[in-house]
Formats: C-alpha cells, structure tokens, sequence
C-alpha cells in the first residue's frame, strides 16, 4: 500500500509507463526510437573508425570516404531530428540501473 503522500508518484509512474496511442506520438516514438538505434550504430563505427585510423590500416582514400560518410550521417540525423522536433538527448534511453544506453559527451 501506499501512503497518501506516495500517490501522486504513483499516479506519475503509471502515468508515464503507459503508451499514448495518438497518430502523432506513434509516428515521432517511432522516429525517436529509430534514431536512437541509428545513433548508437553511428557512434559505435565512429569509434571503430579512430581505432582504425590510430593504427594506421586504412588508406587515405578509405579514411577520407569514412569521414564523409560519417559526417553525411551525422548531418541527416540533424536534419531528421529536427523534422521531428527531437534534440540529441532525447535519444539517449534510460536504461535504469544500467544508465543511459549513449554516453552523455556524445563519444
């Protein structure tokens, strides 16, 4: 049981856990979770991009079309962030005890 003082978390938490089934919403919880999923893969071959670059097996031309396909990426989930009306951190799921699925300084 909880107390009256607990209920208004209560009715938050419930509130909150529970899905909104509007059109709108569907389609942007949809793109936000899309992104995130995007995001994390983007990040994750940035790193092994660095990794690659630092030990030196790429070539030129290999580290120049990484770059910019990197940066293309980068550029169209701006873009598509902003269609949706979404920022950086509102891709970062809470993943509770664990913390957030993406590392807050973006890297």
């Amino acid at each position: 049981m909880t107390s009256s003082d607990d209920q208004p978390r209560h009715n938050a938490r419930r509130h909150r856990d529970r899905l909104d089934l509007e059109p709108d919403t569907v389609e942007r919880d949809l793109v936000k979770l899309v992104l995130t999923v995007v995001e994390l893969l983007r990040q994750l071959m940035e790193r092994q991009a660095l990794r690659r670059f630092d030990v030196g097996d790429l070539s030129e031309e290999q580290e120049e079309r990484i770059g910019l396909t990197l940066m293309l990426l980068e550029e169209r989930m701006t873009e598509l962030r902003e269609r949706y009306g979404l920022r950086p951190e509102d891709l970062n799921l809470d993943l509770g005890p664990l913390g957030p699925l993406l590392p807050r300084d973006g890297g």
